[in-house]
């Protein structure tokens, strides 16, 4: 079978299409992958075929907000250009993460199946949880009706799109669509999370598949293997694909860390984070096998990903997290449902609180899957 599998995320998106790819083409199928320029290592370093789409995202940051709506109109007819001439001949294609405006329609109009896959449960409607933070807005979770009220405010974040959409469904010859959001999301939406980190309470139908795990077994560099073995576990702090981040949120964790006795292992990241000093208790690094890693910390210090959140879990280890935007604060609170971590800030106290739930982290780790990937690819094949 040929599969096409597309998103238009972050690392935190790209890395589990890229689980979901590899299992597939090991099961023998012919899979692309449609994702930003920034993965194409990722994505051909685990020899899948690559098809970039849209801009470098590490310079999203840099955009004038001003130029967002003609920007976010340009996004949309590049996805429908570029997976139009991906998908020729596709029996399956899925869309993995948020506004995914094209991959239902190209799919409609090569008579493809179509699976659309979200990584968090709060990134799909339901009367149980608040939407996830989009444009500054926090949302706390309410009663069912406030929940609800909350998902139609967010409607309009995808209706901006219906004109362009429905423009580019005509060049396929396919007919308009009213709701631009249930039809990105399908009737049968896909959960490529842990369904204990990120249960999903209902009501719809929903295809709860695990999280898109990607085995790495890329071996540490060699001055991290050796600074892990001259002492105790250190702590880790990254924020992933996070370009901007809180001022002096390095500094602070640092301190923190010192009060405690505790080394840091530091990974840079897009924000490029960078100690005001160097001294042996911490160390810097770049990419990184995160599976091997965080097997070898006291605590992992981070964003609230998804892809982190799960490794973290999976490894056992106790987490501080410090949510930005999206479904983040989801995560930091999930964490803290299962009191195996803390949200921040990262203070001495929050952090020496975190590090006591070690023994409920190391209880819970077992219980995470680990065969997501495998159970969707087998699925997907049965469409």
């Amino acid at each position: 079978m040929r599969f096409l599998v597309s998103t238009i995320g972050s690392r935190g998106e790209a890395q589990p299409v890229t689980a979901l790819a590899v299992r597939l083409r090991d099961l023998g199928n012919d899979v692309t992958v449609v994702a930003p320029p920034d993965f194409a290592d990722l994505v051909t370093g685990n020899g899948i075929h690559f098809v970039p789409v849209g801009p470098v995202l590490r310079r999203a940051a840099d955009v004038d907000p001003s130029q967002l709506k003609a920007l976010a109109e340009q996004s949309v007819r590049d996805q429908f250009a570029v997976l139009t001439a991906a998908a020729a001949g596709a029996d399956v294609l899925v869309a993995g993460g948020a506004l995914q405006h094209a991959t239902r329609s190209v799919a409609e109009s090569i008579g493809a199946h179509y699976v659309y896959a979200s990584f968090c449960a709060n990134t799909l409607p339901s009367p149980h949880h608040a939407p996830p933070a989009l444009l500054g807005n926090v949302f706390t979770n309410g009663t069912p009706q406030e929940n609800l009220a909350h998902w139609e405010q967010q409607r309009s974040l995808f209706d901006f799109s219906r004109d362009t959409v429905n423009a580019e469904r005509a060049k396929l010859d396919l007919p308009p669509v009213d709701d631009i959001r249930d039809h990105i999301f399908s009737d049968t939406p896909w959960l490529a999370a842990d369904p204990l980190l990120s249960p999903w309470p209902g009501p719809g139908d929903l295809v709860h598949t695990g999280a898109w795990l990607l085995p790495d077994s890329r071996p540490l560099a060699p001055d991290l293997q050796a600074f892990l073995d001259n002492g105790e576990p250190p702590l880790y702090l990254g924020l992933g694909s996070m370009s901007r981040t809180t001022p002096h949120i390095v500094t602070d964790v640092v301190h923190a860390a010192r009060l405690l006795g505790k080394r840091l292992v530091l990974q840079r990241g897009w924000a490029d984070l960078t100690p005001a000093d160097t001294t042996p208790d911490h160390i810097t690094i770049d990419e990184v096998n995160h599976q091997s890693l965080f097997r070898r910390v006291a605590a992992v210090i981070h964003h609230g990903g998804a892809g982190t959140t799960t490794t973290a879990a999976a490894a056992g280890v106790p987490q501080l997290v410090l949510p930005h935007m999206y479904d983040q604060y989801y995560w930091a609170a999930q964490v803290e449902r299962l009191d195996i971590g803390r949200s921040g800030p990262p203070t001495p106290d929050t952090l020496a609180e975190t590090l006591t739930l070690s023994p409920q982290a190391t209880k819970i780790s077992p219980h995470i899957r680990t065969d997501g990937a495998h159970r969707a690819a087998t699925r997907l094949m049965a469409l």
